[in-house]
């Protein structure tokens, strides 16, 4: 199978500028490919994960990965997908924040085997004078063309900077340096980029005489309708520091029995036999497939040993003993129950702590909890501490502090 017939049968590919270009480019010889990652924040998340892995496929299959790092284009902010204008990062957090995404995408894709190379846009789009970006780059797009694109249609009623309007020149820029720079042909995308990424390729056309491709990928959503990467506590991170690795195991493990074995072909490299193996499994046995899903997703993100911890934790939340794997709080003074599941996170507030022991969902050490205003003794814990359980998925060890 090509490299766009795996990508195709694992669930990767929404659009496609030129199919039997891109079909034959990527089944004949080495192509050179790039993605994008805007530096906003200090992390990506599981949003990120279907660009990082198809990124990371295409590489296995022996073409070259460039993933561009968008130090000057998240000083613009784009549009896309956004209701209002992105907040207006510092150089200073722009800095830390890619490096922080720089060592988050070398878990993923080679760097160091002449396969990959990691570059930062801030490197040419800091050093363009105005007037001859406009000149040599700006005239070559129509503005009407331009607002015919849905991100930015979606965009005009609300209010739309025209700091935002240029990301679309700046974007197809970068595919244009990169081509020139390193022989790139593919831009790879999440379909939200898909205007842009397309002009990119018109831009390459024009000004080179030459022929670029674009492939997008889906904008995913679970199979209940939920944003890929979404929970109730907020966006998925792969830093360990902004969500554990426990945390990141479970959100693996709670997945949908539907999604099973979509995700198993985007989010791992496990081939199609043993997929079908652990989609074939039925009722509770429908468990061990995510348990597969939970280890080899956190293996990628966070290391072997992150991911078999988090099992060992997740087993012992099963049970009532404690365990030096569960995610921890430490309890300064007595406090009462309702109060410990509001301050340790198993609880959005106090309020919904009192009712989450009146509806019978609370357990301290295996044992229902009754009384919400039952007072948690430091004393109490002990050294191991013990275990606070919230339904059947969730839990924390609560030791003294």
């Amino acid at each position: 199978m090509g490299a766009l017939e795996t990508l195709e049968a694992r669930g990767f590919v929404k659009q496609l500028t030129h199919d039997d270009e891109i079909r034959a480019a990527l089944g004949e010889g080495t192509v050179t490919f790039y993605i994008g990652f805007d530096p906003t924040a200090d992390s990506l998340h599981v949003g990120h994960l279907v660009q990082v892995m198809a990124m990371a496929f295409l590489q296995r299959a022996g073409h070259r990965a460039i993933a561009v790092v968008g130090g000057g284009t998240s000083r613009v902010g784009d549009p896309s997908g956004k209701t209002e204008l992105r907040k207006m990062l510092s150089e200073e957090a722009i800095a830390a924040n890619t490096a922080a995404l720089k060592g988050q995408l070398s878990r993923f894709i080679s760097f160091d085997d002449g396969q990959g190379e990691l570059v930062d846009n801030a490197d040419w789009l800091m050093k363009l004078g105005y007037i001859d970006f406009l000149r040599d780059i700006g005239r070559h797009f129509s503005v009407n063309r331009m607002l015919s694109a849905e991100a930015y249609k979606q965009r005009l009623e609300r209010g739309l900077s025209f700091i935002e309007f240029n990301y679309q020149l700046l974007q197809a820029y970068d595919f244009l340096q990169l081509h020139r720079d390193h022989g790139c042909r593919l831009q790879v995308g999440g379909d939200d980029q898909w205007g842009n990424i397309v002009a990119g390729v018109d831009l390459i056309r024009r000004l080179e005489s030459t022929q670029a491709w674009g492939l997008t990928t889906p904008l995913l959503t679970t199979a209940s309708g939920a944003k890929m990467g979404k929970t109730a506590k907020g966006a998925v991170w792969l830093d360990a520091d902004k969500l554990a690795p426990f945390d990141y195991w479970q959100y693996w493990y709670n997945t949908d029995d539907r999604d099973v074995g979509r995700f198993l072909r985007l989010f791992t490299f496990l081939d199609e036999a043993r997929i079908q193996e652990l989609e074939g499994l039925t009722g509770a046995r429908i468990n061990d497939a995510k348990r597969v899903l939970a280890n080899e997703a956190t293996t990628l993100a966070h290391g072997a040993d992150a991911a078999a911890q988090a099992e060992a934790a997740a087993r012992a939340m099963v049970g009532a003993q404690a365990s030096d794997d569960l995610p921890t709080h430490t309890l300064t003074e007595d406090a009462p129950l309702f109060a410990v599941l509001a301050d340790s996170g198993m609880a959005k507030s106090r309020g919904e702590g009192r009712r989450l022991v009146k509806q019978g969902g609370v357990k301290l050490d295996g044992e229902k909890v009754s009384d919400a205003e039952l007072v948690i003794t430091c004393a109490a814990l002990g050294g191991e501490g013990r275990v606070l359980r919230v339904g059947k998925k969730r839990a924390v060890r609560l030791v003294a502090g």
